[in-house]
């Protein structure tokens, strides 16, 4: 049965009004978005009409939408967070969702629900939610500060657990099947391109070789400008770290060549990692992805680079210490997730209570699942004893 006093507007667009009157008899019109929101709405106006209450003063100005809300803190975001560019992007969704929703009418419930939806369809991890839900929160935060919105509905939808103790690496046959996936994917890119465009076009086994031998986030690595690079020194500046601090990464010699082929093929100004076009390249989504799936490496993405440094170093034999400055890790935790990678070091003190000496090479590391389920470790060990 359809209820009186509830319509939609514009019929197929899911947005739902109400028309009451108020305690002075006046006739009003409120956008609530859901139908279920704008019944709840309808019950509730015609109640403060029966107790004879006025509507709040606030109501008789225009009401605020998501969408202004959403355009505030992309606002904020390009001023204050390194992370502006993925906002954006991440906003684009929120903003298909609730473009043409009042920013009061959304529920805990509306976003609990689409988030679950779009993660399922997806296949999205835990951490792709939360990110979603810290934007929308972040939205709501600052409509608060600025007097648009009373109340944050982001909050009251619940958090996802992440599992933050995956390690997922790189294992040596792996790394061969994603070089040579490579190699096909730029001659395939390269094709009907003349020789002069061949040239300026970007290397992406240096970009490889960059990401494996510094453990640069990404943010940090196509962030990168010459005028941090040192190649006499052999170290690259950060200067603003995802903590917020300057740090230094060294260059091993594949690194070190990686930089100075690169360079060789610029002017030495402006940044590292250039398109055709000599504009600065934001990433490396359009060439990596493709890679990984040619060469048929499942549950790895970009920042599993990342991991795949930090563990040939302690397979190496380096401290965890070290390899926390290396990493730019602020607490040891987030590096010790990577000390079972070492286990000569760890039978070598239990060992000593036994009197007992330990020979470097009588211990291999533990076996350890990945998010793949295998057992990579005897693999990824001879990364540093080929």
């Amino acid at each position: 049965m359809r209820q009186r006093g509830v319509f939609e507007k514009f019929p197929g667009t899911g947005v739902w009004w109400i028309r009451h009157s108020d305690s002075t008899g006046r006739i009003r019109r409120e956008k609530a978005g859901t139908k279920s929101a704008a019944l709840l709405l309808y019950r509730k106006r015609k109640t403060e009409a029966l107790e004879g209450k006025k509507l709040p003063e606030r109501l008789r100005a225009p009401l605020v939408s998501f969408t202004e809300l959403a355009q505030d803190c992309l606002a904020y975001s390009k001023a204050h967070k390194r992370s502006y560019h993925d906002d954006v992007n991440r906003m684009e969704r929120l903003l298909a969702w609730f473009r043409d929703w009042t920013a009061e009418s959304v529920t805990p419930q509306d976003i609990e629900r689409r988030m679950t939806e779009a993660a399922e369809e997806n296949d999205w991890a835990p951490a792709t939610v939360n990110r979603l839900r810290a934007l929308i929160s972040l939205t709501y935060r600052l409509g608060i500060e600025s007097g648009k919105v009373s109340t944050n509905p982001a909050k009251l939808v619940k958090h996802r657990q992440e599992n933050n103790a995956r390690i997922r690496w790189l294992t040596p046959e792996e790394e061969l099947r994603l070089r040579a996936a490579i190699v096909v994917l730029e001659e395939t890119l390269s094709e009907g391109l003349s020789e002069a465009v061949k040239a300026k076009r970007a290397d992406h086994s240096l970009e490889l070789d960059l990401a494996l031998n510094t453990g640069m986030r990404l943010s940090e690595m196509y962030g990168l400008t010459w005028e941090n690079v040192n190649l006499s020194r052999r170290v690259l500046t950060i200067p603003r770290s995802k903590n917020g601090e300057l740090r230094h990464v060294p260059l091993n010699t594949t690194a070190l060549a990686a930089l100075q082929t690169l360079k060789s093929q610029t002017d030495g100004t402006g940044p590292v990692f250039r398109n055709a076009d000599g504009g600065r390249l934001t990433g490396p989504r359009y060439w990596f992805e493709p890679a990984i799936k040619a060469a048929k490496i499942r549950t790895f993405s970009w920042h599993c680079l990342r991991h795949t440094f930090a563990s040939r170093l302690v397979m190496a034999g380096v401290d965890i210490r070290t390899v926390q400055e290396l990493m730019g890790h602020k607490c040891i935790a987030m590096t010790v997730r990577y000390a079972h990678l070492a286990p000569t070091h760890q039978l070598a003190a239990v060992e000593r209570l036994t009197g007992e000496p330990i020979a470097s090479d009588s211990v291999r590391p533990t076996d350890t699942k990945t998010s793949t389920g295998q057992n990579e470790q005897s693999e990824a060990e001879a990364v540093y004893h080929h």
